[in-house]
């Protein structure tokens, strides 16, 4: 049987975070304009995560170590696991992710796969860029990946584009 997800919400500089999951795993974050209502005595998973998020943003933190799950189709699951290997401080090209995965003609289908990530900043879909180093669609706005980038910039430099 399973356990109901549970929902944990978090200010951050860029607005609020909405954290789903339960007590195993992280299943959901996402940007949010207002804060919404916290479930009654969230798991111990969402409160981790919400601590890890905060030490990101204060600059204390350049990996996670929450557990997490995200639903999607294999290959979904494999951009995202993809993302999860993107260093801190560093961006790739769609078409670098494309040929990582052994595909270099779904740059596209990593593109869309990436637009639908759940696990915004956990999975480091920010640091996913164009080809030519330019800003390209992120889910929480553009403003965001620009601002989530520099963040991680003043803590490490590099890149593997």
């Amino acid at each position: 049987m399973s356990t109901p997800i549970q929902t944990l919400y978090t200010k951050c500089p860029l607005g609020w975070l909405r954290i789903a999951g339960d007590e195993a795993a992280v299943h959901a974050i996402a940007f949010e304009e207002e804060e919404g209502l916290d479930s009654p005595d969230p798991p111990a998973t969402l409160l981790q995560c919400r601590e890890e998020l905060n030490e990101y943003f204060q600059g204390k933190r350049k990996a996670f170590t929450i557990p997490w799950v995200a639903e999607g189709t294999p290959f979904q699951q494999s951009v995202w696991k993809a993302l999860a290997g993107i260093p801190f401080g560093h961006t790739l090209s769609y078409g670098h992710l494309a040929r990582q995965l052994g595909n270099e003609d779904a740059v596209r289908a990593v593109g869309m796969a990436n637009g639908q990530n759940p696990l915004a900043i956990l999975l480091p879909c920010h640091r996913v860029i164009g080809a030519n180093g330019k800003l390209t669609g992120y889910a929480g706005g553009l403003w965001r990946k620009k601002w989530l980038l520099e963040h991680e910039q003043i803590g490490a430099q590099g890149s593997l584009f």
